[in-house]
């Protein structure tokens, strides 16, 4: 029974995603080491086991802890911060850690401080200018690999990139022309140190690209997330249809203002978070779905979430839709983002109501 913001999963959906994302990385002859960031939960992750997935990527040594109790082989896809040294090495006496560097103080510091083995990739910015080295800044990429062939417990993995600004895409062909730009760029690099480096992994990562690409020449490792619930943001630029959204949010409706077409939910942006999109009608933070036995169906037209502030939800409602719902009711929210909300939310309920925790 629904008696508060409560995020629901398709299993279904997710499984199809799964297998889906899984068989393409088999198709390309790819290693597959999904990013599970997006569902943060070990039950979860065994549907991946279940395929024969072996290694994973994170966002966080928190999380790393967190599924090394499954998980031998994990990335922290994320720059190292030297802070948590002791967490660090704790993880890699017990695991085959892959840490991320993109500066010569932190492969120094490892250097010095890192007690057990542990392999390294150099994060490549390759346009989304969130972090990373460029990739013409060869002499920094040089003067972090000396340090790392220096070192005895260091091992130096390859190159990873992530094309976030594929999340910013209006179509697959604008998905597609991003992903040609970090192929060329990853390339570029494979070529250059492939002699001195013949085992080199070139690791990219972002949805959309992994989701519409069909050329990945050059690339040895795929890192996607997002995939396993997908989400508004990557329905709006053609990564997903929306039937292969898995998670969508019930809220409890709190009130109805039928003069102002409006419904006020229990749900807000500590539930959803404060992502959003423009859409046809303004700004969006959801849609509303109808609701159906076996989950939910598609978007119903014009019904979105137009607003939020911490615990409130306003839906906008036609005046023929808005007659239908009432105080105690609840409604079945698309999220914009479903790496935001998964993380805000404390676990899932399974459209059977069985309770999956997360970290």
């Amino acid at each position: 029974m629904i008696t508060k913001p409560t995020l629901l999963l398709d299993e279904i959906k997710c499984k199809e995603n799964i297998n889906k994302m899984f068989s393409k990385a088999q198709f390309y002859g790819l290693d597959f080491r999904p990013h599970f960031k997006t569902h943060q939960s070990l039950e979860i992750g065994k549907w991946f086991k279940e395929k024969g997935v072996d290694k994973i990527t994170v966002s966080s040594v928190t999380m790393a802890e967190y599924f090394a109790v499954d998980w031998n082989d994990i990335t922290i896809a994320f720059p190292v911060n030297i802070l948590e040294i002791n967490k660090i090495n704790a993880l890699a006496e017990k695991i085959n850690l892959n840490l991320l560097v993109e500066s010569e103080g932190s492969i120094e510091f490892l250097s010095e401080k890192i007690t057990s083995e542990i392999d390294v990739f150099i994060k490549i910015d390759v346009g989304y200018h969130r972090t990373g080295i460029s990739p013409n800044e060869i002499q920094l990429i040089d003067k972090i690999l000396q340090v790392i062939e220096g070192s005895q417990l260091i091992n130096f993995s390859g190159f990873l990139g992530h094309a976030g600004q594929t999340y910013e895409c209006k179509n697959k062909e604008e998905i597609r022309r991003v992903h040609k730009t970090s192929l060329e760029i990853m390339g570029k690099l494979k070529e250059k140190y492939k002699e001195q480096f013949p085992s080199l992994i070139i690791s990219l990562g972002d949805t959309p690209s992994c989701s519409v690409a069909k050329n990945f020449t050059g690339v040895d490792e795929i890192r996607p997330g997002n995939f396993v619930f997908y989400d508004l943001t990557q329905n709006q630029i053609g990564s997903n249809d929306i039937s292969q959204i898995a998670v969508a949010l019930a809220c409890p409706i709190v009130a109805v203002h039928k003069n102002r077409s409006e419904i006020i939910i229990y749900g807000g942006g500590v539930h959803l978070s404060k992502e959003r999109l423009e859409g046809e009608e303004g700004t969006i933070f959801g849609r509303v779905v109808e609701k159906k036995k076996s989950g939910w169906g598609n978007p119903i037209p014009k019904m979105y979430v137009k607003s939020l502030s911490q615990e409130h939800g306003i839906i906008s409602a036609p005046r023929d839709e808005i007659e239908k719902y009432k105080i105690g009711d609840y409604l079945l929210i698309l999220p914009v983002h479903s790496c935001m909300v998964g993380n805000l939310m404390k676990d899932y309920c399974t459209l059977d109501g069985r309770m999956i925790s997360k970290l």
